[in-house]
């Protein structure tokens, strides 16, 4: 049986990485944070690896996340009060499919898209 999935994102350097999800998004780490080519997050239900990939380049990353909410509304104001770097073409909007969403690019250009029904 299928319980869980946990994406793995790439990552040019762990400690942006690391402070992005952490001063922002509010995750912490999960495991052993001792590793330098991977770190584990969490916050709440939702766990985010990361793999080391140091040669990445930013805007050739395809890497994407799609993160169900409660209260997106709250969870959107507290980044906006933290001055997170909301996606130009992602703030909050209702979308067709029934979806209230917004989007944000991590230091990585990793897309992770947030919405609530």
């Amino acid at each position: 049986m299928l319980v869980a999935v946990h994406p793995k994102l790439p990552m040019r350097n762990k400690e942006l990485t690391l402070n992005f999800y952490t001063e922002f998004l509010d995750f912490r780490v999960f495991g052993r944070p001792d590793y330098p080519d991977y770190l584990m997050l969490e916050k709440d239900a939702v766990q985010v690896h990361f793999f080391a990939f140091p040669e990445l380049d930013p805007t050739q990353n395809y890497g994407q996340v799609y993160i169900r909410c409660s209260d997106i509304e709250g969870f959107y104001a507290s980044l906006l009060a933290k001055g997170a770097p909301i996606h130009p073409a992602g703030p909050m909007t209702q979308k067709p499919w029934g979806q209230l969403e917004f989007s944000m690019l991590d230091p990585d250009h990793n897309l992770l898209t947030f919405g609530q029904p």
